[in-house]
């Protein structure tokens, strides 16, 4: 594995439920791992995406797609930093940063639940968005819900052999 990639919270179904898309280079066995650096793009922190009102589109992932590097891995450079680097284009709102294998092995359990950013929501509630636009989002959320559960139980339905 080389690259992570953590998706916002309720993207694909409901909000809590984290999605991560994880990219590998198929390799054959070896005694020693693989992977020397881990990069990681945080698409979750201070993002907010709904199902209906404010989906994920194409553009939301450009700067994701520039810094990757598809067949020059070697050529890329982190857009976090503790300190702000303008000339280097970094700093510490950066959503893309590199982790060395010896990192995530110390890391308890090997966990890849990484972040780095500062969660604004969690540190200051002033930015949250106004309770209508919550509200819009549990409607939204739940509607969605709904109908998945209806596109089941329609097929439950219409195949005797699910019991």
């Amino acid at each position: 594995m080389h690259t992570l990639l953590r998706l916002p919270t309720g993207l694909f179904y409901a909000q809590g439920v984290k999605a991560n898309v994880l990219f590998f280079e198929k390799k054959g066995a070896s005694e020693t791992p693989w992977t020397k650096q881990l990069w990681i793009y945080d698409l979750r922190t201070n993002k907010h995406f709904t199902l209906k009102t404010n989906p994920l589109t194409r553009a939301d992932l450009n700067e994701f797609v520039e810094l990757y590097q598809s067949g020059n891995r070697h050529l890329r450079q982190a857009t976090w930093s503790p300190e702000a680097d303008p000339a280097r284009g970094s700093g510490p709102d950066g959503r893309w940063r590199a982790y060395g294998y010896d990192e995530l092995v110390a890391r308890d359990k090997t966990s890849l639940d990484i972040f780095w950013l500062k969660d604004d929501a969690l540190a200051d509630s002033d930015n949250l968005p106004p309770p209508g636009v919550i509200a819009q989002e549990i409607v939204d959320d739940l509607e969605a819900a709904l109908e998945q559960f209806r596109l089941i139980a329609g097929d439950l339905v219409a195949d005797p052999e699910v019991s």
